[in-house]
């Protein structure tokens, strides 16, 4: 049986490109949810907050149903807010010093992949998801005789990232 030349790559190409848009979904469905573009300013971010929170406070909706469903609304706007203040961009700039310090610094103590997001926690117990990491990548840096130097180079500063859990406090 003969095969085009190619098509294996095309094919490959394609699927990676739509998991690479299945796990931007949450991403977009949370700037839809704010009405917002990909690079907006925290102040922009924070009144459209506030007008949203403002608009599905429970307390404002007198039928039982309603205002469950406002409380749901709620909840959703909160963690869309949270989500988006992480990875905006005056956010990402302004912890990059700490991020370039734990990505060179401290070794990788755990990594877990689901779908297209990488979790990394780092021996300090920071802990970083990497959003849209393709399962090859994944592959490849758990088959990497020195795991730390291959994420450097092919997974810290290529993918859209966010710190996700703080450094253990110690004690």
């Amino acid at each position: 049986m003969l095969k085009k030349p190619g098509n294996d790559t095309q094919g490959f190409v394609k699927d990676q490109k739509i998991k690479k848009e299945a796990s931007m979904k949450r991403i977009n469905e949370y700037k839809k949810l704010f009405n917002v573009e990909a690079d907006t300013d925290l102040k922009t971010l924070k009144s459209t907050y506030r007008n949203l929170v403002k608009e599905w406070h429970p307390d404002k909706f007198q039928d039982e149903e309603m205002a469950k469903e406002a409380e749901l609304k709620s909840r959703q706007i909160i963690d869309a807010y949270h989500f988006l203040v992480s990875i905006a961009p005056e956010t990402i700039a302004a912890n990059l010093e700490e991020y370039n310090t734990i990505t060179s610094e401290s070794n990788i103590a755990d990594f877990k992949h689901k779908g297209l997001l990488l979790e990394v926690t780092f021996l300090d117990g920071t802990t970083y998801e990497y959003f849209g990491v393709p399962k090859s990548v994944y592959i490849k840096l758990v088959n990497s005789d020195k795991q730390l130097r291959f994420a450097k180079r092919n997974i810290f500063n290529s993918y859209l990232y966010r710190k996700s859990k703080r450094s253990l406090e110690v004690a």
